[in-house]
């Protein structure tokens, strides 16, 4: 029944169980608008319960405010305790401070929370559809019970008018309200037997509530931690994706998930924290060949007589003077020394037998696009232009350019992931297009002592007159070619190829290891 101002009185208390202020929601309302998948969820579930879009917005809210608090039940409408109940259960789950970890102050991660959580609320639902319809009831019949006394009132009012207008003998004796007053209290007992009824339905319930919730946190949780790593996987950093608006992030997110190297995304992220690793070593303190002595206070080098000092009482305080000082006498050794300043090139192998598995059934393609990407990173990170060719045949080639000074868009960093020519192998046409760009590099920019890695899984010959070019080229520029053998030790042995072509080459032939490669990211 409607009021005096025809609108159905308002169910008292609040409809959100967390409390949110109006930015807050406002972050939600434009997530939903942008989320075609939370708009298709929660038309599902509107269709089959009620007030599940507000379930949806709680669950939003708890993942993604700094500190969410979830409202007391006397806080709430009747109607939304249950929601209320569902959301404190998640909030008190186990791993729900680990799904926060993910997705505070991130919409597009606390959304994705949410639509992991969606199975589990989903036959939660279905299951406690009593408890929620006794919850209805009970809201029902608490606003049945305001009507008598809104009516009485409207009465009221009514017969103060009319007997402003007749004069006060008009008045009944017995009072305008009397009458319509008298229902009041039979509609005030059934409202609190509904509501008792209600109450008693959803605490037992509670212990079903309390499961799916920790089921729907700990879905939530893997769901979001594994889109975390394959963006880290990828080099995609935090800040470039809180940068990144809702529809390009879901793209992205959907085409790591599903491209050709999707599968492999745990390797790359390996292959970039192995390498990240390699470059915080010292590599001037590495073990080579000793030259002589010379003075410093590297301990780890110190030679046995000065450490004797340490052995005399009286001579201690020398030692840390000269330790102090600078003045300890230390191995000189020649050890790994990292040259390179043009760009970083790496030629990576597209032929048919890339396909073929190793190890682990980690393909030879795979190892060799990781390794690459990790060498993409490595150039970054020392500021130098990388350059990833793809190469099979003769007439198949595919360069990226990845210029130092400029971002490196994802986009197009699949793409050279991502690309596969298919054909044979053919080395010439790939080195000569890796020369070609140190020699524009050193003649506009001054710049030599580049490098480049080949990645390949076959042998093939070259010619003579290509042979002394590309001796010409090197000698010019100064460059180094480093090759790596995927799953192809004949083409490591003694009188190849690879063995004439490179400065460094090895095998490999463990595909799960990636540490196989570590030496080029101390060495480039």
């Amino acid at each position: 029944m409607a009021d005096s101002t025809g609108q159905e009185p308002a169910e008292p208390g609040h409809t959100g169980a967390v409390a949110a202020d109006p930015y807050d929601r406002i972050a939600w309302r434009d997530l939903y608008a942008r989320s075609a998948a939370l708009r298709e969820l929660a038309a599902e579930l509107a269709a089959r319960h009620a007030h599940t879009t507000d379930l949806l917005a709680d669950a939003f809210l708890a993942a993604y405010l700094a500190a969410p608090r979830v409202r007391e039940a006397a806080e709430m409408a009747p109607s939304r305790l249950f929601n209320r109940e569902v959301v404190a259960e998640l909030a008190a789950s186990p791993g729900f401070a680990a799904l926060r970890r993910e997705t505070a102050g991130d919409p597009y991660a606390a959304a994705l929370a949410v639509l992991a959580e969606a199975p589990a609320l989903r036959l939660l639902l279905d299951r406690t559809e009593p408890v929620r319809e006794a919850a209805d009831r009970a809201a029902e019949a608490r606003r049945s019970a305001g009507r008598p006394a809104r009516t009485a009132g409207e009465t009221a009012r009514q017969a103060g008018a009319t007997a402003g207008a007749l004069g006060a003998g008009a008045t009944s004796a017995d009072g305008a309200a009397g009458p319509a007053s008298a229902p009041a209290a039979p509609a005030g007992q059934a409202a609190s037997r509904a509501e008792a009824a209600a109450r008693q339905a959803l605490e037992a319930a509670t212990p079903g509530i309390r499961a799916a919730a920790r089921t729907a946190t700990a879905q939530a949780v893997r769901v979001t931690r594994e889109e975390a790593a394959l963006m880290r996987a990828w080099g995609v950093g935090h800040g470039e994706l809180e940068r990144m608006p809702y529809e390009e992030r879901a793209r992205l997110a959907e085409r790591l998930r599903t491209g050709r190297l999707a599968r492999w995304a745990e390797l790359i992220g390996r292959f970039r924290q192995m390498a990240d690793g390699e470059r915080a070593r010292k590599v001037e303190n590495a073990t080579g060949e000793l030259i002589g002595v010379t003075l410093g206070d590297d301990l780890s080098r110190v030679l046995p007589s000065e450490l004797a000092h340490l052995g005399l009482p009286e001579l201690r305080a020398v030692f840390a003077a000269r330790y102090a000082a600078g003045e300890l006498m230390l191995y000189d050794s020649r050890g790994e020394q990292t040259t390179g300043q043009g760009a970083v090139i790496a030629c990576v192998d597209t032929s048919h037998s890339m396909y073929e598995e190793g190890p682990g059934g980690i393909t030879r393609e795979a190892w060799s696009k990781a390794c690459a990407l990790a060498l993409l990173d490595q150039a970054r990170h020392a500021r130098r232009d990388f350059v990833g060719i793809l190469f099979s045949a003769a007439d198949k080639l595919q360069v990226f350019r990845f210029p130092a000074d400029r971002p490196a868009p994802v986009e197009r960093v699949l793409e050279f992931a991502e690309t596969f020519l298919g054909g044979g192998t053919s080395y010439q046409r790939p080195l000569s297009a890796a020369a070609a760009l140190l020699a524009e590099e050193f003649d506009t920019a001054a710049r030599g002592r580049g490098d480049i890695v080949l990645i390949t899984d076959d042998e093939c010959g070259v010619t003579e007159q290509w042979t002394r070019e590309w001796q010409e080229a090197r000698h010019r520029l100064g460059f180094r070619l480093f090759g790596l053998a995927v799953g192809a030790p004949t083409a490591t042995a003694s009188g190849s190829v690879l063995e004439a072509l490179c400065d460094n080459l090895r095998p490999i032939e463990d595909l799960t290891d990636v540490r196989a490669a570590a030496d080029l990211f101390r060495l480039i």
